[in-house]
């Protein structure tokens, strides 16, 4: 089972748009091995187009043996980013088989392609301070709490910590602010677009969600993530050889 399999606990096709949305993320993010027609010669490479009813489309797995399986024979292949085989494809007018015959299987045409470049192209808006900080809205919490929580979780060692905001409003939370804290002044603003990147798959929220770059303590009834690694249990602990003197 691969990251991409985890997620597909209902095949991507049957899936709701929230769910979906959350698998094309992981794609992004996955390096992906696609059939080529032939061995790369330098920098150049023909990627192999099968001509399907719904359009023609390139072929990738989420591993090298998977797509070798597929075609029951060592195939050659390119290893790159679900980012960048979908902006080649775009520019190709092809959709992309990924991973057929394997839980995580999806079809994405041309035209989903497209969205998905569109989505990864978003650029965060720099967030103005906002001074009246509440507790988020518990729908927000709802709809963003998990797949945030997994977003940020591989952002360790990046940030230190994470916590969602609502901006007060009349009645309630106008907006929501994602604080990060503990960042490199260099690093936020790939942060702060991967994150952008990752609250466009997810459902909108009413007023939308900021991002902002804070050490200071987030504000009472906040929604604080979790990002240190869990300890092993102490009977897990046991199990490692002893230390030789």
């Amino acid at each position: 089972m691969t990251a991409l399999d985890d997620l597909a606990a209902t095949a991507f096709h049957n899936a709701d748009s929230a769910q979906r949305a959350r698998m094309l993320s992981r794609l992004a993010d996955t390096e992906l091995s696609v059939a080529l027609t032939g061995e790369p010669e330098g920098d150049r490479i023909e990627l192999r187009i099968f001509p399907l009813e719904g359009g023609p489309v390139a072929l990738a797995c989420d591993g090298e043996d998977r797509l070798a399986g597929f075609f029951g024979a060592p195939v050659a292949y390119a290893a790159m980013p679900g980012r960048v085989l979908a902006g080649l494809l775009r520019q190709e007018g092809a959709g992309l088989l990924v991973n057929p015959g394997h839980p995580s299987e999806m079809l994405l045409d041309a035209d989903m392609l497209d969205w998905l470049t569109g989505v990864l192209s978003a650029a965060p808006e720099a967030a103005e301070a906002r001074l009246r900080l509440t507790a988020p809205a518990p729908a927000t919490v709802e709809a963003l709490a998990e797949p945030l929580a997994a977003r940020l979780v591989d952002m360790r060692g990046l940030i230190g910590g994470a916590a969602l905001a609502g901006v007060q409003g009349k009645g309630g939370p106008s907006a929501h602010l994602l604080l990060i804290a503990g960042s490199e002044a260099g690093q936020q603003p790939a942060i702060a677009k991967a994150l952008a990147e990752a609250l466009s798959f997810l459902p909108p929220q009413p007023g939308g969600v900021d991002i902002s770059f804070s050490d200071a303590a987030p504000p009472p009834g906040a929604l604080r993530f979790e990002l240190a690694m869990p300890e092993a249990p102490r009977s897990e602990r046991r199990k490692a050889p002893p230390r030789l003197r």
